[in-house]
């Protein structure tokens, strides 16, 4: 068996319109870039992006953004790209807004079948505005849903044809996590190897949670985006 998609326009035959998509990286870094670009290429709208920013102005999810395609972004940092501002101030997206460690926890809690949780994070903020709160141990907490998604687009560095994932480094970032909370998860990756080329031990996102996998046409350098293979 293998998971290997010929195309981006393949890798993307599950995207529809309105549709939930969680999609990997810290800015630009463990994004998955040749997925992204093929999902700006492609006929859908009203999209509900989950990712911890939307891309810097230009490049990335911030491309998504400029065809008016993100009907909502639930993320942490959207000030890296002032386009997201301007969009939100203009009433062209809804954002929700969610502390970094909330947001992992939330993707976390969808993968594992867990409903929500509680916690102290957010607590007698704007962010805890309309969420359930409760008094534990003498301590107040908040009240945070589970999420999950429609699709998953993640980076990794390595694949095996059948679809187990190696990461490298902070590039890991939500990507793991986000291979577990999705109905159809799809892998963009530097390298791909046969099966038993990768040691056990190394891998992070076992296949049973990976869809497909396509190889990447675009990586991140110092210097910017730039053509692989």
């Amino acid at each position: 068996m293998t998971k290997l998609l010929p195309d981006g326009t393949s890798a993307l035959e599950a995207v529809k319109t309105g549709d939930t998509i969680m999609v990997g990286g810290f800015g630009l870094i463990g994004a998955p870039l040749t997925l992204i670009d093929a999902l700006t290429n492609k006929d859908v709208k009203d999209l509900t992006i989950i990712s911890n920013n939307l891309g810097e102005k230009g490049k990335g999810l911030g491309i998504l953004l400029g065809q008016k395609k993100i009907k909502k972004g639930i993320g942490s940092y959207f000030t890296s790209n002032r386009d997201v501002g301007d969009a939100y101030q203009r009433g062209e997206i809804e954002l929700e807004l969610l502390p970094q460690g909330t947001l992992s926890e939330s993707i976390r809690a969808g993968g594992a079948g867990i409903g929500g949780y509680y916690t102290k994070t957010g607590v007698g903020t704007e962010l805890a505005k309309n969420k359930e709160e409760r008094e534990i141990n003498g301590e107040r907490y908040i009240f945070e849903q589970a999420i999950r998604a429609n699709v998953a687009l993640i980076r990794a560095w390595k694949a095996d044809t059948l679809g187990n994932l190696v990461y490298y480094k902070t590039a890991r970032n939500f990507n793991p996590v986000m291979a577990t909370a999705a109905d159809v998860v799809i892998a963009e990756v530097d390298e791909i190897v046969e099966p038993g080329e990768l040691s056990p031990e190394e891998i992070v996102t076992p296949h049973l949670f990976v869809d497909g996998i396509l190889l990447a046409s675009k990586i991140l350098t110092n210097e910017g985006v730039v053509s692989h293979g």
